[in-house]
C-alpha cells in the first residue's frame, strides 16, 4: 500500500494523527514531573524525549503547540527545573491517565495516585514508581515554526537508577527493567533485548557482545 502527500492531505484529521503518530516506530515513554511558582505539582506523560548529547548531558523534549494551557511548559519556563522518570508495567494505565486535561488547580499525581518524591534537593517532583528517574535545568526553548511546536532543552542534574543496570562501559542494559515503549498515543510494549554489536568498522563484521556486558 502506497500513501501519498495528497492522501494524507484528504485523511479524516483523526485517522491521519494517528497515522503520522506511528510511523516512526517506538518510543521511548516518560512522565515529565514539574511544580509551578506556589509548589502545585503537575505530572505529564510525553513520547517525545530523545538524546541530545553528553557533554554536555542534554535531552530534548517536544512540547506540543500551546493553543491551549501547558502547564508543563508554564511550568519549566518559571522553575527552570523538570523531571523525566520512565514508565513500566507497574503503573502504565495511571502514566496514561496523566494525558488527560485536569484543570490547573488539579495534580495528576493526586487524579492518577502516581506518588510524588524529591531527591537530594532537586526541587521538582519525581515519580517515586518510576525505576528511572532523571532530574534536569531547564537551558533553552526552540520554537519551531511549520508546526507551533516547542524544543525543550534540559541539562542533566541527578540520574536515579538501579546500579545493577549500569553495564562495564556505563551503557544501561534496559533488558533488566520492566521500562515500556510506546507506538502512537495508546500503544504500549514490553521490550526484550535481541543483541549488541561491536562498534561498527568498515574493514570487520559486527559481532555479538550482548552476553559481554
Amino acid at each position: 500500500m502506497i500513501i501519498r502527500d495528497n492522501d494524507l492531505e484528504v485523511m479524516e484529521k483523526r485517522y491521519r494523527a494517528a497515522l503520522i503518530n506511528s510511523i516512526t516506530g517506538f518510543k521511548p515513554l516518560n512522565l515529565c514531573g514539574t511544580m509551578d511558582e506556589k509548589d502545585n505539582t503537575n505530572v505529564a506523560i510525553f513520547s517525545s524525549v530523545f538524546h541530545l548529547g553528553s557533554d554536555p548531558a542534554l535531552i530534548g523534549m517536544i512540547n506540543r503547540p500551546n493553543t491551549v494551557p501547558r502547564h508543563t511548559l508554564e511550568n519549566i519556563e518559571s522553575t527552570g527545573t523538570f523531571t523525566l522518570n520512565a514508565v513500566d508495567s507497574s503503573f502504565y494505565r495511571s502514566a496514561h491517565q496523566t494525558a488527560a486535561r485536569y484543570d490547573e488547580e488539579v495534580s495528576e499525581f493526586d487524579a492518577t495516585g502516581l506518588t510524588p518524591i524529591y531527591l537530594e534537593g532537586f526541587p521538582a517532583p519525581f515519580v517515586k514508581e518510576s525505576p528511572l528517574k532523571i532530574g534536569l535545568n531547564f537551558k533553552e526553548r526552540i520554537d519551531i515554526k511549520l508546526n507551533g511546536t516547542h524544543l525543550i532543552i534540559g541539562e542533566v542534574i541527578l540520574i536515579d537508577v538501579d546500579k545493577s543496570w549500569i553495564s562495564k562501559d556505563g551503557s544501561l542494559d534496559l533488558g533488566r527493567s520492566r521500562i515500556l515503549a510506546g507506538s502512537g498515543l495508546d500503544r504500549y510494549y514490553r521490550m526484550q533485548p535481541l543483541d549488541r554489536l561491536t562498534y561498527p568498522k568498515p574493514d570487520r563484521d559486527p559481532n555479538s557482545i550482548l552476553d559481554q556486558t
